[in-house]
């Protein structure tokens, strides 16, 4: 017996193992926790993500009677069968996933049982497990060092077969660089009762006096090696333990104090190994916080879609981009994936749709008044821009009102020219005139929506970043006139409700991170200092939508705005400067699905570490935080060039306007916002 030595680091065992590697041919090495390392500290914590995976089917399906804590004890009562029943047979008692797997589905799906199916289930645990394992960079490093001239092998005891295994050996690009992976559940013949090796042995013809085997248990990968002979290492990391039991710490406090399990789900996203790497500030932003926000958002969009039974998703506006973008790396990890509905980025715009939006529904006041919350916006060629008219076939009725294209009809810049224009817009001749302006608006609209399949469900789900919901307001009145209209559940990032929405039964929106309806949500309010940030953030990389337009053909063109103005300009800086914030964004999205496939938790059980993240970020930012993450430009697609009066310019200062030296000086400025609710609305 050669006595097994132990190491406290991955370095200073690949350091011993350089020292004494010219005397050993044959290298075994454990895989789990040893070339891999999991971010959970309990690898079980795997299967109930599995379980809700297949409860989904069942549900696809229409089998009831299955929700996944049924299915997962099913699943362990099947496997603990057959390791009594390999018992019986061998030494170690060892299961087989695929044919313990394949009997749980059986009874569960019974005449619906398939091939395929195992598969897909199989490839779901396989998603997970990748999703949950960090190969160690240094140790793969170290076998692609030896592997030309060393014959290594990759053994391991688990219920996965080799042929699974090799699928995440080679998911880590180390599968063309060893000889083979080998798996308990194939055999039955573990390293944990040392069975394993004289198996090897035969095998691959090996050399005890030259073979050379090193793995993190103690047992199975020091006495039972050392046993037969074979020079044992094994791995005590404790940088590794040390990070399990923070884990294990968050798992078991978050088990009775919701608040930790949002910080529970950070700590199974953070980076490790050769994915932690020195990255810019904002990458970091990107990634801890509005990678987190963007995935509660997507979490719960997916939730409400399945409990209201909606088929069909649009993201809209630019930010959907990102939003869509977000989903489609997010869903592939969700448990429930299989009943997710269809996903289709929609090209709109306030600017593309204002005006389409009075075709058949005309002009209400209060939509009238969407055209002057810009404060910049302030005469009739500012309200013709917004809703994409002409000034000249008004210029009749303007004199009938004593009101020309540069008189003032805002209210922020003249409530006696705002007063005239009011009486105007009730003017049945008015009205019409806007109808007529805008039929062909609207014509184009529908063709393209009609070419996207919008009228083919009867409930869609609309996903904005927010924040009146004027783009669904101005789709809806749109449409709403078609006997094929579908029910809209719009699904903002944050409702401010700034302008009255008009909801009913066939319109309605939500707002997921903040929702001004909700009576005792004074912190998600914060979302309200720097609702720029999320636009720029979000922002999708092409140029605004202008509006729809046909050809002879009735053929469908999307008009953008030209990227090469002074606007154009604006926007290409702010994307360059925040390309590093989208890259964190995107990079996070896969993170959090895997960890909340894997945890489960609600979102309403996730939403106080929500609140704490918006606080902490928004109301109370470090001064470089605001250095950082602040938006360089921002440009409204509705707002004019009119210098807006001197009382609103004072109103609309907020605490993320304010210089950073004023911030630096008058930290206590923090909390008088925060108290006094000083936040726009």
């Amino acid at each position: 017996m050669k006595n097994p030595k132990t190491f406290y680091s991955l370095t200073a065992l690949l350091r011993y193992a350089d020292r004494i590697i010219d005397r050993y041919d044959t290298i075994t090495i454990d895989l789990f926790d040893t070339i891999f390392i999991r971010r959970v500290h309990d690898p079980d914590m795997l299967k109930p993500a599995v379980a809700r995976f297949i409860s989904a089917m069942a549900k696809k399906r229409q089998i009831e009677g299955w929700p996944w804590k049924r299915v997962q004890a099913l699943r362990d009562q099947l496997e603990n069968e057959q390791r009594a029943q390999t018992a019986q047979h061998f030494v170690d008692h060892e299961a087989r996933y695929p044919e313990f797997m394949s009997r749980v589905l059986h009874q569960i799906f019974q005449d619906q049982m398939s091939d395929e199916l195992l598969a897909m289930v199989t490839d779901y645990e396989l998603e997970i497990e990748s999703a949950m394992i960090v190969p160690r960079s240094d140790l793969v490093t170290w076998i692609k060092k030896y592997a030309p001239t060393k014959t290594i092998i990759i053994v391991s005891d688990i219920y996965l077969p080799a042929a699974h295994l090799k699928r995440l050996v080679h998911r880590a690009g180390l599968l063309d660089h060893v000889v083979d992976v080998v798996s308990s559940a194939d055999t039955f013949l573990a390293k944990a009762s040392g069975k394993a090796f004289p198996l090897l042995q035969k095998k691959y013809n090996l050399s005890i006096d030259h073979w050379l085997h090193f793995g993190d248990n103690p047992f199975s990968d020091g006495l039972r090696p050392a046993d037969f002979g074979i020079r044992s290492l094994v791995l005590k990391d404790i940088k590794e333990i040390q990070r399990k039991a923070i884990a294990k710490t968050y798992a078991k406090i978050s088990t009775f104090r919701p608040f930790w399990r949002g910080r529970f789900l950070q700590q199974l996203m953070l980076p490790l190994e050769s994915e932690n790497i020195k990255r810019s500030e904002l990458y970091i932003e990107g990634y801890n916080f509005l990678g987190f926000l963007l995935g509660f958002f997507t979490q719960h969009v997916l939730n409400k879609c399945l409990e209201l039974e909606i088929e069909k998703v649009f993201f809209f506006s630019r930010e959907g981009w990102t939003f869509k973008t977000f989903w489609d790396r997010t869903l592939p990890l969700m448990p429930h994936k299989e009943l997710a509905p269809e996903s289709h980025y929609l090209y709109v715009s306030r600017l593309a749709l204002a005006g389409a939006s009075c075709a058949y529904a005309g002009l209400s006041e209060e939509k009238a008044q969407i055209a002057f919350l810009p404060p910049g916006n302030r005469d009739m060629r500012d309200f013709c821009r917004v809703f994409s008219l002409r000034v000249a076939p008004f210029k009749n009725i303007l004199d009938r009102f004593a009101l020309s294209e540069t008189a003032p009809i805002s209210p922020l810049h003249s409530e006696k020219g705002y007063g005239r224009f009011i009486r105007m817009l009730a003017n049945p001749e008015f009205q019409e005139l806007i109808k007529t302006e805008t039929r062909p608006l609207n014509d184009a609209l529908q063709v393209y929506l009609e070419s996207v399949g919008f009228f083919e469900f009867p409930k869609v789900a609309l996903v904005d970043v927010g924040w009146m919901g004027n783009i669904q307001r101005f789709l809806y009145d749109a449409v709403k006139h078609r006997d094929d209209c579908p029910v809209f559940q719009g699904f903002l990032l944050a409702a401010s409700r700034g302008v009255h929405y008009p909801a009913s039964d066939q319109n309605r929106i939500e707002g997921v991170l903040y929702d001004r309806a909700w009576i005792n949500d004074f912190a998600g309010s914060v979302m309200m200092y720097n609702r720029d940030l999320f636009e720029e953030a979000c922002r999708a990389p092409h140029p605004s939508m202008v509006r729809y337009a046909l050809d002879q053909n009735r053929n469908v063109r999307l008009v953008f705005r030209s990227d090469n103005d002074d606007y154009g300009s604006a926007e290409s800086y702010q994307d360059h400067y925040f390309s590093d914030l989208r890259q964190g964004i995107f990079d996070a999205a896969a993170r959090y699905g895997a960890a909340s496939a894997v945890l489960g938790f609600s979102t309403d059980s996730l939403r106080a570490w929500l609140r704490y993240l918006l606080v902490s970020k928004l109301a109370f930012p470090k001064v470089r935080e605001v250095s950082v993450i602040k938006h360089r430009h921002h440009m409204d697609d509705f707002g004019g060039r009119h210098k807006p009066p001197p009382k609103v310019t004072q109103d609309q200062k907020h605490l993320w306007d304010l210089p950073l030296w004023v911030l630096r000086m008058r930290p206590w400025l923090k909390l008088d916002f925060y108290l006094n609710k000083k936040r726009p609305q």
